[in-house]
């Protein structure tokens, strides 16, 4: 679906200083920047510690664990957040003086998210005293309860936001719970590690633990690298406190002063460490990460992430690398899959449904996500993709296929949304108006996953396409680019590529700067299967482009002469040299040749 071009409005920026680019100042202005202060990405303007609920009870209970030596068990997600968060407690623990902790990470394909039961058994047969849930536990209601009943001390932390029941644990540590006034509801995961943290940190030195013990008080900043990656990975919105966390980390890593874990991932990403940008964490890091828990196992993540060696590091980074290809390649095939079966549905741009909603038994349940985030982008629908929840699972084709003859078999889905459409509130609703048709979720706006029995999921289609309909507005199924205008050829150089690099970290509902406007087409070709390099002149300069996965049955187009392109200013680093480039998010025709 060709989205269209939108150009934000003017907003007064006279508030924000005059040393700046004027159309660097209005796109600060324009993305909700009132003051000058809010420029100032230093530690001391962090929320303050002690605003999150839980916090007091959490690190009470974290330290009589610390006194009485028990084991203490990290459950985290697996995703990069999850592996962030683990890797971050992990390494606090060890800095205030925990000798008994470990971690645990739910396989996906054999126990599902979160503390499951299940996780809590393998814990318990391990030893775990005190479990620390990270990234996870808020609505693992079942779970904790059995922890409770096994007589095991819970601390849940977590980001996403919490159902009409909170599990029965000791102590809660969420900025999305219900009477917490932390500023900042945008916390990842890490960041909510990163915070308890903190705090334990502060609290052991008021009751005189270090000096008791004889060591030092820990740098707790220098997790600040792990803080960043995890936050911009799991696309939480970059508000002031978020963008302090991931300025502070990336200011870290550009120094060098960064785990070998991270080293090696930028290495075998083939980014510059020194020059590195908060988009590298969510397209070059991230996704190396996240492929563990999608393919295999999150321990390798988590391991290489508290490796203590570069040799070692490369070595785990090699292995990501490899997981991260073999996932793009089940991606793709499954992407395809979904595209054939929407048009043997005869959906296209001008005939498609309010929501899209498709499963297949052997789609892979690691890639679900991100196809739906690829559907969600091409069609500008909500979109869940779903697989069976477990690879035994799968029916046997002699199965009587009656509805009322197949077996409760599970399936899982996972859901992004576009704006105007609350995901997570969406599937709320279709479980209390039709109590039974999903068996679990949970969420954000913009991303969720829920699991069914498949012998509803025509059901539940149903509904989530009709209520998608009566949900969102008219005018939010068009796609748009926001673009924050045209730039002159005098400003399209990297000396203004370079600043506005500098103006960030860019990331979610902080936009990185992109601009519109019509240029000469003087070359085209496709690299790489389906990318579009280009060649493009105004006003008799030249600048080199690319459009990656564009449709090429469009391009290229013998007959394009003036193209009107949407684009982001970019240095392209290749082999010691550094290029302006334009990075195209969207190219149409503006005039065809006869």
């Amino acid at each position: 679906m060709q989205k269209q071009v939108i150009r934000r409005q003017t907003v007064l920026d006279d508030h924000l200083p005059n040393t700046l680019h004027p159309i660097i100042k209005q796109i600060y202005a324009s993305r909700g920047v009132v003051s000058e202060k809010e420029l100032e990405l230093n530690v001391n303007q962090l929320c303050a510690v002690g605003g999150l609920k839980g916090l007091e009870q959490a690190c009470e209970l974290l330290h009589q664990a610390l006194l009485n030596n028990s084991k203490i068990t990290i459950v985290g997600d697996f995703d990069a957040d999850g592996a962030t968060s683990t890797a971050l407690m992990m390494e606090a623990l060890t800095a205030v003086g925990s000798y008994n902790h470990n971690f645990l990470v739910p396989n996906r394909f054999e126990y599902g998210y979160g503390l499951t039961p299940e996780i809590v058994d393998i814990a318990f047969a391990q030893g775990a005293q005190v479990i620390v849930t990270v990234d996870n536990g808020i609505s693992c209601l079942a779970g904790v309860k059995h922890a409770k009943s096994l007589g095991l001390t819970v601390i849940v932390t977590d980001h996403h936001l919490p159902g009409k029941e909170l599990p029965p644990a000791d102590a809660i540590v969420n900025p999305n719970q219900h009477g917490c006034d932390f500023p900042s509801k945008s916390l990842a995961g890490v960041g909510v590690a990163f915070y308890l943290m903190l705090s334990l940190r502060k609290y052991l030195r008021e009751v005189n633990w270090f000096q008791e013990k004889g060591f030092a008080e820990p740098n707790i900043a220098q997790l600040l690298d792990l803080v960043a990656l995890g936050t911009v990975a799991d696309v939480v919105s970059l508000d002031a406190n978020n963008r302090i966390l991931v300025e502070q980390g990336l200011k870290r890593i550009r120094a060098g002063q960064t785990r070998p874990g991270i080293q090696a991932l930028i290495e075998i990403s083939g980014k510059n460490q020194q020059r590195l940008v908060a988009s590298d964490f969510g397209f070059a890091l991230g996704p190396r990460i996240n492929a563990a828990g999608r393919l295999d196992d999150m321990s390798y993540g988590i391991n290489c992430l508290l490796a203590t060696d570069i040799s070692s590091a490369r070595a785990m980074a090699a292995e990501l690398d490899d997981l991260n290809k073999a996932r793009r390649e089940i991606e793709q095939g499954m992407q395809q899959e979904a595209e054939g079966v929407l048009k043997q549905l005869n959906f296209d741009d001008t005939n498609l449904p309010n929501a899209i909603a498709l499963y297949q038994k052997d789609w892979h349940q690691g890639v679900i996500g991100i196809v739906a985030g690829r559907l969600k982008e091409k069609f500008h629908r909500p979109s869940i993709v779903f697989a069976l929840a477990k690879e035994s699972d799968s029916v046997d084709e002699n199965v009587n296929e009656e509805k009322d003859a197949l077996p409760e078999i599970e399936i899982k889905g996972s859901a992004r949304s576009i704006p105007g459409l609350h995901i997570r509130d969406l599937l709320e609703h279709i479980d209390s108006q039709h109590p039974g048709i999903i068996l679990k979720f949970g969420g954000h706006a913009m991303a969720a996953g829920l699991s069914i029995y498949q012998h509803n999921f025509d059901k539940f289609q149903a509904l989530f396409n009709e209520l998608a309909g009566l949900w969102i507005k008219e005018e939010d199924f068009n796609g748009v680019i926001v673009s924050d205008g045209d730039l002159s050829v005098n400003e399209m150089t990297m000396d203004f590529a370079e600043q506005i690099r500098a103006a960030g970290p860019w990331g979610q509902n902080f936009a990185e700067p992109l601009f519109d406007d019509e240029f000469t087409l003087v070359q085209q070709r496709i690299v790489g299967e389906k990318h579009l390099k280009i060649v493009v002149q105004k006003n008799q300069q030249v600048f080199d482009g690319i459009a990656f996965n564009v449709d090429v049955k469009a391009w290229p187009n013998a007959k394009a002469e003036q193209v009107h392109l949407a684009y982001r200013l970019d240095v392209n680093e290749f082999r010691g040299k550094r290029n302006l480039q334009l990075m195209v998010e969207s190219i149409t025709l503006a005039k065809i040749g006869v």
